[in-house]
C-alpha cells in the first residue's frame, strides 16, 4: 500500500492506493473508498500473496458495542461504511447541520484512521452506530436529511 498527501486548489487530501489480486486498485481518498480500473494495468498486475492474519487480540473486558442499525428506507441519505472497521469517534450529534465533505465520524480500518464524510448538505437525523462498534462495508452509520 502506498500513502499520499497532496493539495488541490489549497484543499488538503490524503490517499492510499493498494493493488488487488484482479489488477484493480483499492483507492481511499479522505476516508472515501473507491475501486479503480486502470486500462492496461490488469494484464501487467503482479499477483498479490495474501498475508496471514495477526493473532487475534485479547477479548474485550467491556460489553461489546451494539451492532449498527440499518437506515430506514426513504428516511434520508445514509452515510455508509466504505470498508469494514471500528468506529473510533463520532464528530456530530443529532440535529447538527453538516455540509458535504464534513467529517462526521472516524473509523479505524486496516490499522489506519479513516475520516468518514457527509456526502451532502443537511441535518443529522440519526446516528446509527456507537463508538467502538464493529461495522461492515455498506453499513449505514449516520442518516442525513
Amino acid at each position: 500500500m502506498q500513502d499520499f498527501k497532496f493539495k488541490i486548489d489549497g484543499a488538503e487530501y490524503t490517499a492510499s492506493v493498494e493493488e488487488k489480486e484482479d489488477g484493480k486498485l483499492a483507492v481511499t481518498v479522505n476516508g472515501n473508498a473507491y475501486e479503480v480500473e486502470v486500462p492496461g494495468h490488469a494484464a501487467a498486475a503482479p499477483k498479490v500473496q495474501p498475508i496471514k492474519p495477526a493473532a487475534p487480540a485479547a477479548a474485550p473486558t467491556a460489553a461489546p458495542a451494539a451492532a449498527p442499525k440499518k437506515a430506514a428506507t426513504g428516511a434520508g441519505t445514509a452515510v455508509t461504511a466504505p470498508l469494514p472497521g471500528t468506529i473510533t469517534s463520532i464528530n456530530v450529534k443529532e440535529g447538527d447541520s453538516v455540509k458535504a465533505g464534513d467529517t462526521v465520524l472516524v473509523m479505524e480500518a486496516m490499522k489506519m484512521a479513516n475520516n468518514i464524510t457527509a456526502e451532502c448538505d443537511g441535518v443529522v437525523k440519526a446516528i446509527l452506530v456507537q463508538q467502538g462498534a464493529q461495522v461492515q462495508s455498506g453499513d449505514a452509520l449516520i442518516e442525513i436529511g
